[in-house]
């Protein structure tokens, strides 16, 4: 006979496996295996990767899952706690039906039971029991539970229940033997019971990693995945070495008393046959309006309405331009029906048509959806196809079925609102959100086992940043790149075994969270065809990841959300407000000079992809000319691309310089100036080079841009010299020289890896333009916009209250007269937004701005607490609104109102309580004129100080409104400080850094928060928050270091920080410190200038009297002008540079001979 592993956890098992699927069928191959289970913890993750690598392997898959079984009901909650919150139950599809079954059970576990754990219930297996084999499972289950116990009879009735739910040869009591005591008495007990009940017996391995010697890399991941240390005496771990995927002979030498069990194993394998389908497509049906006898002709009358108004009327065109065009729609229109993907266009149609007609902006088209007519007849796009030259095989090849991929834009703000149309329409239980799985990374995964290892941190830092920052790269081919690092490796035995450990961990999955844009929208309940999971608010999620819902034909949309598209929105509403003006956005010039000017001054903060500042450079050396510059600029500014942009910049800006290989190039490549920069270009140098189709064409493009080499070398010798079978007829066969065609083809395969898709890049270039024209034209509006779409992001706003200065726009205080919830255009100035206080919250605003619509601005204090009292504005809202300047347009001071505001809230509460009561008071009685005089009054305290004033804005809106206290410091920090803060935040859109890894900076600063940690060590080491005038960043100060410039590292101390970057995946980088330098201790030099060498020997004695008096560390310099020539007193007679010595030497010498001289920070003292 033979055996199979039916208890098997892959690496999707996320809290404890760390057997991974490839290796995992690789092993169970070697060992002469012919079927493999997978039965991960509650969950159905790795199912389709397990099923294609066994298909791939010649391997039977057994797809199951160990459930967790509620012991009442999967609704219930606490009615048990601790273990017996749920019972493990393994469970295998034994045919398709029960493989759907089992996706039932799996996504109810979810959507209905979950509870610490995806539970199930009795009630629930028997439902959906059909089609699938069911096993007793590990200690966890229910009838080990009670043997363990000592009731026996009690997990006989159990056995018994599964017996008759699954049906006599469908359920097995299971046999395991990891060496732990209670499976000793369990076995027993189960073999008795099978005797007893004539249910079968079966054996298993609890597999949760591959070989026998992985069990330390588990064991650390244990501790990575639970946030202990390997020396911790509490914590998880299996214990005995034994979890890994044993041979045949090993399984039947643990139990020799039961081969049954064994042989069981693969009886059971040979039972399983489940089959997946892939490539069938599932698009649900779109419910055509009355009136259309089919979705074809409803799409034809869309299209056919939107050519009238896009193309015919449109004066640009000529009707014979129109008919061609019209003749190209009607084509797509035949290809889209042909490869049976109306209702899909439709789909995405209605719901952008919902957004536009219901207050939410969509982008003008993102991706290859953008070279397609029937898009943007239709409205799904909004940038003209023909225009910019854009191709509608790039979007749907005739040659290679596979589903389009339209992605769609919706301002950020708005996006769930679409989602939830969506939802509504196609049905709650027939549209979800997908999973991703966070995997450990090369870097991440070595600190991540020096952490749980307890390993120096400092130490685990330098070992990761040996790890190249490279997209894709793992510790094997790190160890190729960098000798450093493999000399580590190989000369330090304590280094090699966790590098050596961290490579077993190294891509396994650690965590799930929801796909940050795509959605699933399915023909029925979802369930019926992937098995749903749960995100963190309780919505339901595809398991399977976004390629392989794809793969299996489900029709997949990415609904993003963009902050772009709510700054124009907004602006053009402020714009509205503020000028009367009504701007309409898509049809402003796309090539309009002001604006390409603009873009071309760098002065792009804000602007969509053009914000970073090496976009700005790059735009300031371009200096775009037209729409088409703005295009290549978003596709060039790449990795990879870059490499091409001196290139293109020389073409640019001298056309004589652009050779063409061949003439025919010529119309293809003069519009990046005989630069390839585009995927489009690729496939119409082929088509019209060499006489591929366009849908041949695309092929070609593909396997350049996946690095497919041997489809790359076999299209060669077609290029050059054509191929009959295919009607291509070739370079040479055109009158392209050989030499030339060879040529053309190497640098399309050079340029095709990076090449950009042009269409996406056309459609972005269009929100660019967009945001520039605004910033352009109306920059306090567009300032007013993207203020708010940062209100809740206060380093970002901090950013920009910079660049509002820098531009010459005052951003005024909040003002609970004036302002609104959002950042508004007032004049020249930006009102700060309401909503941007703190713990206020926005229904308070709200109700704020509405009891002023309807009784007027407050004037006093008091009557705006009198007027809001009942419209929930408290003691603190009050107080918050005060110290973020909200009410300086009222009758007293800051500190004025802050001293009386809680005694006007306590007399107004006390005064509604009475009138409730029926109690009339005194007040009562007099006039209006008369009840003045009975307002509190303000004592006479004057204002809070300027640093109190700025500590209140940055208390309660984030960011210091008025000034800054490091203003009077500016130009020190501008001669000292080689990086700001901002230069180590992540770009929103890019994700990339501006600071390098590993570089040396200086930053100056106040030390805005400061936490101290303790090493295994016992020493002290800090976490400093350090702020300057653009943000904030984290500094690491080790212990050395804190022992030494502990004493400057008080909370509001000005320093700087010397030291080097760190930059780590996905975060803002950190500064490692290896100096401090507080600002009144950077090193000065006095300059104190005499006409002669005489007038200064005449006054010597009196000068070093003055000098001696002042102790310090700043340096005095004397010049004699007759002589150009400069004497320095030397480290003896230094002196404190204070205004006190400032004024006596100023009285001396006079005031132009003295002159401080700061020293750069750099200059250790």
């Amino acid at each position: 006979m033979a055996f199979t592993h039916l208890h098997t956890h892959t690496e999707y098992s996320l809290l404890d496996g760390s057997n991974k699927i490839k290796e995992y069928v690789a092993r169970v191959k070697e060992l002469g295996m012919n079927s493999a289970a997978i039965t991960d913890h509650g969950v159905m993750y790795g199912v389709i990767e397990f099923y294609k690598t066994c298909k791939a392997a010649e391997i039977n898959p057994v797809i199951g899952c160990e459930v967790y079984v509620a012991p009442n009901s999967r609704l219930e909650r606490e009615t048990s706690h601790g273990e017996d919150r749920y019972y493990h139950l393994i469970l295998l599809a034994e045919n398709n039906r029960g493989y759907e079954n089992l996706m039932k059970i799996v996504s109810i576990g979810f959507t209905e039971g979950y509870y610490y754990r995806p539970r199930v219930d009795f009630e629930t297996l028997e439902k959906y029991h059909e089609g699938l084999i069911c096993l007793s499972a590990c200690l966890a289950g229910e009838i080990p539970r009670y043997i363990v116990r000592g009731f026996y009879e009690e997990a006989k009735a159990v056995a018994l229940k599964y017996a008759e739910c699954f049906g006599r040869d469908n359920f097995f009591l299971e046999l395991q033997d990891h060496g732990i005591a209670d499976q000793k008495i369990v076995n027993q007990q189960l073999i008795r019971m099978s005797q007893e009940t004539g249910i079968g017996l079966v054996c298993t391995n609890d597999v949760h990693y591959t070989y026998a010697d992985d069990v330390e890399a588990h064991d650390v991941l244990l501790c990575i995945q639970t946030g202990k240390k390997i020396t911790d005496e509490d914590r998880m771990r299996y214990e005995g070495g034994q979890f890994y995927v044993k041979s045949e002979d090993e399984m039947r030498a643990l139990f020799p008393y039961a081969q049954e069990a064994v042989d069981n194993t693969q009886k059971i394998a040979d039972r399983c046959h489940v089959t997946i389908e892939f490539g069938n497509y599932k698009i649900p049906k779109y419910e055509v309006p009355e009136g259309y006898a089919s979705a074809y002709e409803f799409l034809k009358a869309l299209c056919d309405k939107g050519f009238e108004e896009k193309y015919t009327n449109n004066d640009s065109y000529t009707k014979e331009q129109c008919d061609a065009i019209y003749k190209d729609m009607e084509y797509e229109l035949g290809i889209i029906e042909k490869m049976g993907f109306v209702e899909y266009i439709l789909i995405v149609w209605d719901y952008i048509n919902w957004a536009k007609t219901h207050d939410c902006w969509v982008g003008p088209g993102r991706g290859s959806g953008a070279g397609s007519r029937v898009c943007y007849c239709t409205g799904i796009t909004n940038i003209d196809p023909v225009r910019y030259n854009l191709l509608f095989e790039r979007f749907l090849n005739p040659e290679r079925v596979s589903m389009p991929d339209i992605d769609v834009d919706f301002e950020y703000a708005e996006r769930s609102r679409v989602i939830e149309y969506v939802t509504e329409k196609y049905g709650k239980d027939s549209v979800t959100q997908i999973t991703t799985f966070g995997t450990m990374a090369a870097r991440g995964v070595i600190k991540a086992v020096g952490k749980a290892l307890d390993f120096p941190y400092a130490e685990m830092d330098r070992v990761a940043k040996m790890v190249p920052m490279e997209l894709n790269i793992t510790i094997d081919k790190a160890l190729q790149m960098n000798p450093e690092f493999r000399s580590l490796y190989d000369g330090d035995a304590r280094m090699h075994e966790l590098i050596d450990m961290a490579k077993r961990l190294e891509g396994l999955p650690n965590h799930t969270s929801v796909h940050a844009a795509g959605v699933v929208i399915y023909p029925g309940v979802a369930s019926d065809y992937v098995p749903l999971g749960r995100a963190s608010d309780g919505t339901p999620t595809a398991e399977y990841n976004m390629i392989q819902l794809e793969e299996l034909g489900l029709l997949k949309m990415d609904f993003l959300g963009l902050r772009t598209l709510t700054v124009i929105k907004d602006a053009v509403k402020n714009i509205k407000a503020s000028r009367g003006i009504d701007v309409d956005i898509d049809h402003i010039d796309f090539n309009d000079k002001g604006t390409l000017d603009f873009i071309g001054s760098g002065r792009t903060e804000g602007v969509f992809q053009l914000e970073s500042a090496g976009m700005q450079n790059f735009m300031k050396e371009l200096k775009p000319q037209n729409f088409e510059d703005i295009v290549a600029g978003i596709s060039l500014y790449r990795p990879g691309p870059m490499d091409f942009i001196p290139n293109y910049i020389k073409g640019k800006n001298n056309r004589d310089t652009i050779t063409y290989v061949t003439p025919e190039l010529e119309p293809i490549l003069e519009p990046t100036y005989g630069c390839i920069v585009y995927q489009e270009q690729v496939m119409q140098i082929v088509q019209q080079l060499a006489g591929y189709t366009m849908g041949q064409a695309d092929n070609i493009r593909r396997a350049m841009s996946k690095k497919k080499q041997y489809v790359i070398d076999a299209e060669r010798q077609s290029f050059v010299y054509g191929d009959e079978s295919r009607g291509i007829k070739g370079c040479v066969a055109n009158g392209i020289d050989e030499k030339a065609a060879n040529s053309i083809y190497d640098s399309m395969v050079d340029f095709a890896k990076y090449a950009f898709n042009k269409s996406h890049a056309a459609a972005y270039a269009v929100i660019s333009v967009q945001t520039a024209w605004l910033k352009c034209y109306y920059p306090v509006e567009f300032m007013a916009a993207l203020m708010t779409s940062v209100i809740d992001n206060s380093a970002k706003a901090a950013e920009y209250l910079l660049h509002c200065k820098e531009m010459g726009i005052s951003v005024l205080p909040p003002d609970i007269n004036v302002g609104q919830g959002e950042f508004t255009a007032e004049g020249d100035h930006v009102r700060y937004g309401l909503y941007a206080i703190k713990a206020l919250g926005r229904p308070v605003i709200d109700k704020i701005i509405e009891e002023r619509k309807i009784g007027g601005p407050y004037r006093t204090l008091q009557d705006f607490i009198e007027r809001t009292a009942e419209r929930d504005v408290n003691k603190r809202a009050i107080e918050n609104l005060i110290k973020a300047g909200a009410c300086d347009g009222l009758d007293g001071t800051r500190k004025q109102m802050t001293m009386v505001s809680a005694s006007i809230v306590d007399q107004v509460v006390h005064q509604k309580k009475s009138t409730m009561s029926g109690q009339m008071s005194l007040f009562d009685l007099v006039s209006e004129e008369d009840k003045k005089g009975f307002e509190v009054q303000y004592p006479d305290v004057g204002e809070f100080p300027k640093e109190m004033l700025l500590g209140f804005e940055k208390e309660v809106l984030g960011i210091y409104l008025s000034g800054h206290p490091l203003e009077e410091y500016l130009e020190k920090i501008k001669k000292n400080a080689t990086v700001n803060a901002m230069d180590f935040v992540r770009e929103e859109e890019t994700g990339n850094i501006k600071v390098m890894d590993n570089a040396h900076v200086v930053i100056g600063g106040m030390i805005a928060g400061k936490t101290v940690k303790f090493t295994r060590n016992n020493k002290a080491m800090a976490f400093l928050t350090i702020e300057d005038l653009t943000g904030s960043v984290e500094v690491i100060v080790f212990p050395k270091d804190y022992e030494r410039f502990s004493s400057f590292l008080n909370e509001d101390e000005k320093v700087f920080v010397v030291g080097h970057a760190t930059v780590e995946d996905e975060q803002n980088g950190k500064i490692i410190c290896e100096r401090i330098v507080p600002f009144d201790s950077v090193p000065r030099e006095v300059w104190l200038q005499f006409a002669t060498k005489e007038a200064y020997a005449a006054q010597e004695s009196q000068l070093y009297a003055i000098l001696h008096d002042s102790d310090g560390n700043d340096e005095v310099v004397i010049y004699v002008t007759s002589e150009k020539a400069v004497k320095r007193l030397g480290k003896h007679l230094t002196v404190h540079a204070n205004t006190e010595l400032l004024n006596r030497l100023t009285n001396f010498v006079g005031g132009k001979n003295v002159k401080v001289v700061e020293k750069n920070v750099e200059k250790k003292i």
